[in-house]
């Protein structure tokens, strides 16, 4: 089984590659984004613990943590966010790497693992890292048709991510998205060896 990495700045594509990976060679894809919610549930392996850390004004009235409420702790205070990233972190490359261990007794020959801080978090699971770039005008113009975002909450965004230099120095290949789709397909096909 080959486990792939996608990764790339917020905008660049990286739901419609993933999208294309699953349709096209009957990929298993992981998103960390949601195995991180799925620990932070009520019950979940990082609950309890981020609870004891950050105090019960991190809990919203349904019992669930206030992941609204955690930001603002987190985001503002770096000690803080190291905190919480030294709690969910290795939680999630942990489950991460026991899906992967289940896909491959399943027969599941493409398991990718997405997330836009694979650069630092997870390498260590994939054989393989794609970086999906986009240039930032073309990724700009998706946030704003899809999700709404001003160019204020686009910056700060792109601010919070690893930079395209951290992307390209980490990853072993580059998938430009900022063209056509039947592009992208075309630099897929060629890169992905089974």
């Amino acid at each position: 089984m080959k486990v792939l990495g996608i990764t790339g700045g917020v905008g660049s594509g990286k739901s419609e590659v993933l999208r294309y990976l699953k349709d096209a060679y009957g990929a298993w894809v992981c998103q960390m984004d949601e195995t991180a919610k799925e620990l932070q549930k009520k019950g979940g392996d990082c609950f309890d613990r981020i609870v004891r850390t950050f105090g019960t004004s991190v809990i919203d009235s349904s019992g669930e943590l206030d992941r609204r409420e955690l930001g603002k702790l987190v985001f503002r205070d770096r000690a803080k966010l190291e905190e919480l990233n030294a709690i969910v972190h290795p939680a999630v490359v942990e489950r991460v790497k026991q899906e992967i261990g289940e896909k491959k007794r399943e027969g599941i020959r493409l398991f990718v693992v997405e997330a836009a801080l694979l650069p630092d978090v997870g390498k260590e699971l994939c054989d393989e890292l794609w970086y999906v770039y986009a240039a930032e005008p073309v990724r700009r113009e998706r946030l704003k048709a899809s999700r709404g975002y001003t160019d204020g909450q686009i910056s700060r965004m792109i601010a919070s991510q690893p930079d395209e230099e951290r992307f390209r120095t980490v990853c072993s290949a580059v998938i430009d998205n900022s063209g056509s789709f039947e592009d992208t397909k075309r630099q897929i096909g060629e890169k992905l060896k089974l």
